[in-house]
């Protein structure tokens, strides 16, 4: 399977399979699509050029390749959980306009995870990962430094038990950034792997969406101190903004979060209902791509005059091509990672949390997990999604998100339109940026 498209002003080919990406002219992107080449009126020995470089690559395994055979083991008892996301706290210092949360409340109470229940969720991540010894533990919310000495002491009681059991955990925070001070900064910079900051962009679109619980602007009370943090940094970080049918030129927030200072960022598109007053629809898709595209050409430009912006989104690693058994996968959710709420319930991911019917176990009983439940997320892949079949981004989005799809379409197993929309138009802007940077390198 191939598939071709424009890109500013260059046309791109992608043989999906082997993940070779081409930068083409106008002419070889006209006789690839078209049935009947030679009634194109190009002149016939240019024809026969294109035909003979197709067939060529076609040989090299570079175009409209065979796809590989791939079977996947679905044994549960084999299948290790190499990442958690621990809610330590379901309440949070911000009221976020579209908060997936419920502003920290997750359909539930707001409170605290307890310092036990936050130990025996590391013995549960320890007692199900198998033979892994890389793990991941991410410290989430609402905001997670509400509930800061729970975090010190989670590190190092996982630091302690992860040493016993040979094993490593790397630690992530996401947080506002409210409650940052010199103490925190520190202690994260040594201690915590990589960290996520939730900044919007510019100071009108952030504050707009992001108001303290009093309704006051949060912008200011964070910019500084997540600057600060940055620049003691030499661990991984992302400043993650979203964007919303409020902001839909959000290249410029971007563009903003760069010029505070910031390299890595990313910017995700809210998911909401489209009854909901910022909800982004198919309406906004010609805009949203628009800007997409416009977001490219900054970054070109970026990498062309050696600057460092890197937007997360447009970070994909063509060069090897697809690692199958990976990209078929997907995220783990529900089967390789799984989230804990501050009760100790486990869920699928972070997103399915407050949903009762996506309850897995608690981590007071670390062997007493849904493997049915475990199972049926393993099985959801690109293997079983009738619409990811003849999807030329399949290797790349794996399927997508299982919490959108089960909560607009009612099954995991059904991708969720939009986001699938957003997400081939994100995955057609990394291959032009790193087709026409590699072009003028």
């Amino acid at each position: 399977m191939i598939h071709t498209f424009k890109f500013l002003d260059s046309y791109i080919l992608t043989d999906v399979e082997s993940g070779s990406i081409h930068l083409i002219d106008a002419a070889a992107y006209e006789v690839i699509n078209s049935p009947m080449p030679y009634a194109l009126g190009y002149d016939k020995a240019l024809v026969d050029e294109i035909l003979s470089e197709l067939s060529h690559l076609k040989a090299l395994g570079q175009y409209d390749s065979e796809s590989e055979h791939i079977e996947l083991d679905y044994d549960v008892d084999k299948q290790p959980i190499k990442s958690l996301c621990l809610h330590v706290a379901h309440d949070c210092n911000l009221r976020c306009r579209y908060c997936f949360a419920g502003t920290g409340e997750f359909e539930g109470e707001r409170m605290l995870m307890g310092e036990q229940t936050a130990k025996q969720a590391i013995d549960f991540l320890i007692a199900n990962s198998r033979n892994r010894r890389h793990l991941e533990l991410d410290f989430f919310g609402g905001e997670p430094l509400m509930n800061f000495d729970v975090v010190k002491k989670t590190v190092e009681y996982g630091r302690e038990r992860a040493k016993q059991a040979g094993k490593e955990i790397n630690f992530t925070l996401t947080t506002n950034g409210i409650n940052l001070n010199d103490e925190i900064i520190d202690y994260i910079n040594e201690n915590i792997f990589n960290i996520v900051i939730s900044i919007d962009g510019r100071r009108e679109v952030h504050d707009f969406m992001r108001s303290t619980v009093n309704g006051k602007p949060s912008y200011d009370l964070i910019l500084d101190k997540a600057k600060k943090l940055i620049s003691k940094r030499k661990g991984e970080y992302y400043i993650r903004g979203t964007f919303t049918a409020n902001n839909l030129d959000f290249a410029s927030d971007v563009l903003a979060l760069y010029n505070a200072g910031f390299k890595n960022i990313s910017i995700e598109p809210v998911v909401l209902d489209e009854n909901e007053p910022y909800a982004l629809t198919k309406e906004h898709l010609p805009k949203i791509f628009e800007e997409y595209e416009r977001l490219s050409e900054m970054i070109i430009a970026d990498k062309l005059a050696g600057g460092d912006l890197n937007f997360f989104h447009f970070s994909v690693d063509f060069s090897h091509g697809p690692c199958l058994k990976r990209r078929i996968k997907g995220c783990g959710a529900g089967f390789e990672y799984v989230a804990v709420a501050p009760n100790g319930d486990i869920y699928p991911c972070h997103q399915f949390v407050g949903n009762s019917e996506f309850i897995m176990g608690n981590v007071a009983e670390p062997y007493n997990f849904d493997r049915e439940m475990q199972k049926s997320f393993m099985k959801c892949n690109i293997l079983t999604k009738q619409k990811c079949i003849d999807c030329f981004a399949k290797y790349y989005c794996s399927g997508g998100c299982a919490a959108n799809a089960n909560k607009y379409n009612g099954s995991i197993y059904i991708p969720h339109e939009m986001t699938c929309e957003l997400l081939k138009k994100r995955i057609e802007c990394a291959m032009g940026i790193y087709a026409k940077t590699r072009a003028e390198e």
